[in-house]
């Protein structure tokens, strides 16, 4: 007899569907600025992706409630379970244009599930009944993340005063959460080999917030955006500069932490040309463009990108 538990996937997956539905936003400011046709194609795999991993984990509470009830209990897989309703709220942006209603709705319940969770998540830390590593990027996904993201889609259904409210949260605890992690990293010994791929998140909060400021600011951008997009670019010559000592770690669904920063990277920096952008940010948006492509289609899909298929078909 087979066994359920080959046929469960851990809930970091989610970093597949968050990656790929930013890439298909990056690929639709593209078509936006350059006029570039595989957007659907783009669209459709991002979404199929999506709607397979909420099956997929939905039949994990199904099979084994128990071990999906142990990961949201463990200090640090939990933090990965935020990318579900984030990677919803994306989902989101890109039906909107075709299906306004459904679009709502999934953005109310994904809203419910982020605030909720984001609310248990750091009650827990509050009461001092959880102890997370304190010192991994990973920490941003409960709360930074997801209102990020859902600041940029509240803005895209014309709910800015919403919008703002979602930001606000998210830039203050992107400050605290940083200034936890750099001590948390200070006072410490060297950090593990399997929690280091959770670094790529660190790539995610300027260029996230920067989509957001953008999305919630239309019209020439600003120092803030700029401030952003620099800061991101920096973390970029810091992960750069890592990672020959995070891929001391063998392959693991975490790896997909990169996904998401890379995408969004190009994606703020192809929305501050459309905004009239010109200079040293026009001619590097071309470039970051084809890099996120490169590490989103080719380095990380030829590893991970059909993984949770075979742990749900075994």
């Amino acid at each position: 007899m087979r066994s359920h538990a080959r046929r469960s996937i851990p809930v970091a997956f989610f970093g597949m569907a968050l990656g790929t539905l930013t890439l298909s936003d990056a690929w639709r400011a593209a078509d936006r600025l350059w006029h570039l046709t595989p957007v659907a194609n783009n669209l459709l795999t991002a979404g199929a992706l999506w709607f397979a991993l909420l099956v997929a984990y939905a039949l994990k509470w199904v099979r084994q409630p128990a071990a999906a009830m142990r990961e949201l209990r463990d200090p640090e897989q939990s933090s990965y379970f935020a990318l579900m309703p984030t990677s919803s709220l994306l989902a989101v942006s890109a039906m909107l244009a075709f299906r306004r209603v459904a679009a709502i709705a999934i953005f109310v319940i994904s809203e419910v599930m982020q605030l909720s969770w984001g609310v248990v998540a750091h009650g827990r830390f509050w009461k001092g009944t959880d102890h997370p590593p304190g010192r991994t990027p990973a920490l941003y996904l409960s709360a930074v993340a997801p209102n990020f993201v859902a600041s940029a889609t509240a803005a895209a259904l014309g709910w800015d005063q919403l919008g703002a409210l979602f930001f606000g949260v998210g830039v203050v605890y992107w400050f605290l959460i940083e200034t936890l992690i750099l001590n948390g990293v200070a006072n410490s010994h060297e950090m593990d080999r399997a929690l280091r791929p959770a670094i790529g998140v660190q790539l995610a909060p300027p260029v996230v917030g920067g989509v957001a400021w953008l999305s919630l600011h239309p019209g020439a951008p600003d120092m803030f955006s700029h401030l952003l997009l620099g800061y991101g670019l920096y973390q970029v010559l810091l992960v750069l500069r890592l990672l020959p000592w995070i891929l001391e770690r063998p392959f693991a669904p975490s790896y997909w932490a990169f996904s998401f920063g890379v995408a969004a990277l190009p994606t703020m920096a192809m929305r501050m040309v459309e905004w009239g952008e010109t200079g040293v940010i026009a001619w590097l948006a071309p470039g970051l463009f084809i890099a996120a492509n490169l590490i989103s289609r080719f380095w990380l899909p030829k590893r991970w990108g059909c993984c949770f298929v075979v742990a749900f078909c075994q």
